[in-house]
């Protein structure tokens, strides 16, 4: 049973018992290898993905072929394709566990059904949303105001937890630089 997900719920709405079974119902939990995708480019993203356990990242690949990190998931955090999934067309993201994982996933047709059923879960997901959407625009944000060394600092002191679980390269790629400017930075020879 996910009790970390109504964990997660109930700090920003409150569910009855019936409530949560009805939610439960209408989850599926996996788990997911090392490496595995959960959604590729080109593919509708059906579901929203919460992680129990486990960490993942959602990246693009550029036009010279090379892996660009969007956005890392930790427990406790949800990720998915939000475009994908609103509107039902194909995506332009990969999601894929950087860890063996438990993953929480709900599809866009049993989530309408629970909106209907559960009318505040759409304010728990808006919230959600909001917070997701406020992240990317802080990372954005940094990546035009700071330098490279300010921006892997500032990464390592706010989620210092990312340095020891995600390879270098993603974190490098996530911050703008390469793996070997990152080697720099952590050596001090910048």
């Amino acid at each position: 049973m996910p009790a970390r997900l109504i964990e997660h719920i109930n700090k920003h709405i409150q569910l009855s018992q019936p409530e949560i079974e009805l939610l439960l119902s209408k989850v599926i939990v996996k788990s997911v290898k090392k490496k595995e995708l959960l959604l590729k480019a080109g593919e509708v993203c059906n579901n929203q993905n919460f992680i129990l356990k486990g960490c993942a990242r959602n990246y693009i690949i550029n036009e010279k072929g090379v892996e660009q990190t969007l956005q890392f998931g930790i427990e406790n955090w949800w990720l998915t394709d939000y475009m994908s999934f609103s509107t039902q067309k194909p995506s332009h993201f990969y999601i894929q566990a950087i860890e063996n994982s438990e993953i929480v996933s709900i599809s866009k047709t049993n989530l309408d059904e629970l909106y209907a059923a559960i009318p505040q879960l759409e304010r728990y997901f808006r919230i959600v949303l909001q917070k997701s959407f406020a992240a990317s625009q802080m990372r954005i944000m940094f990546l035009f105001t700071m330098s490279a060394e300010e921006r892997y600092h500032h990464f390592n002191n706010v989620v210092p937890e990312f340095i020891q679980r995600v390879p270098q390269y993603m974190i490098a790629s996530y911050l703008d630089f390469s793996a070997e400017f990152l080697s720099k930075i952590r050596a001090g020879k910048v």
